[in-house]
């Protein structure tokens, strides 16, 4: 990949493919501009300063076409992540308030100090259930509180088919979340994504806490779900 884009023939139907081209999934054609992304982490320490910062402002300070700074972004680091910004707000209200849709966070957080707190990622990797709580709960109303706990939990629990967790009862695994629903709120941003949310007290994994007081213990009480298609690996 980096070979074609270094290559002048290969880029040159690569950005033809990227400006005109509607046969594939052309997120480039489905955004307002190159201010619709925003890098968010980065393998190659030479591109660590540009983290936070979206293509529009990265091509102005290098002076260069958007297209060809983010070909050349990809070249410097093809393992690079970026943020983007098409999704329709009425869109996604839409969607949450459906019974059948459930909530799920797809962006690992990680401590915000030392070499893992480097990365600048999406906001939601801090923020995503407190997020739905304090806007989508308290704020705008769209959801009641049972509604989005449902969301979070035994929604999700019953589609992944795990009938031992999902709701609190007997006999069930212990995974409890106790918080304020007056002050629970997300402080993750896209300038600022490395913080954590806010009003959460307890969270009890396996029955041990793992946020005792709004501390973290260094309990480490949980275990890998394996889905019916696990297969074991082989002894050595």
């Amino acid at each position: 990949m980096v070979a074609r884009i270094h290559d002048p023939a290969q880029r040159a139907r690569i950005r033809d493919a990227i400006e005109r081209d509607t046969s594939w999934g052309n997120e480039w054609l489905q955004v307002e501009g190159p201010a619709s992304f925003l890098l968010t982490s980065t393998t190659n320490p030479d591109l660590q300063p540009l983290l936070g910062k979206s293509l529009a402002e990265i091509a102005a300070a290098q002076h260069k076409d958007p297209i060809d700074c983010a070909l050349d972004l990809i070249a410097a680091d093809p393992a690079l992540n970026i943020a983007m910004f098409v999704m329709s707000e009425p869109d996604v209200a839409l969607a949450l308030k459906q019974p059948g849709v459930s909530i799920v966070n797809d962006n690992s957080g990680t401590s915000i100090d030392g070499i893992l707190g480097r990365d600048h990622p999406h906001p939601r990797a801090y923020g995503t259930f407190p997020h739905i709580l304090r806007k989508y709960v308290r704020e705008d109303h769209l959801l009641t509180l049972p509604d989005a706990i449902r969301k979070f939990t035994a929604l999700p629990a019953q589609t992944m088919h795990l009938a031992d967790r999902g709701v609190l009862k007997a006999g069930m695994w212990a995974d409890i979340v106790i918080f304020d629903p007056d002050k629970i709120a997300d402080l993750a941003t896209y300038a600022n994504p490395n913080q954590y949310s806010v009003g959460m007290n307890y969270v009890l994994v396996n029955g041990t806490p793992v946020i005792a007081n709004g501390k973290m213990p260094q309990a480490l009480p949980g275990k890998v779900l394996r889905g019916p298609g696990y297969v074991p690996p082989l002894p050595d």
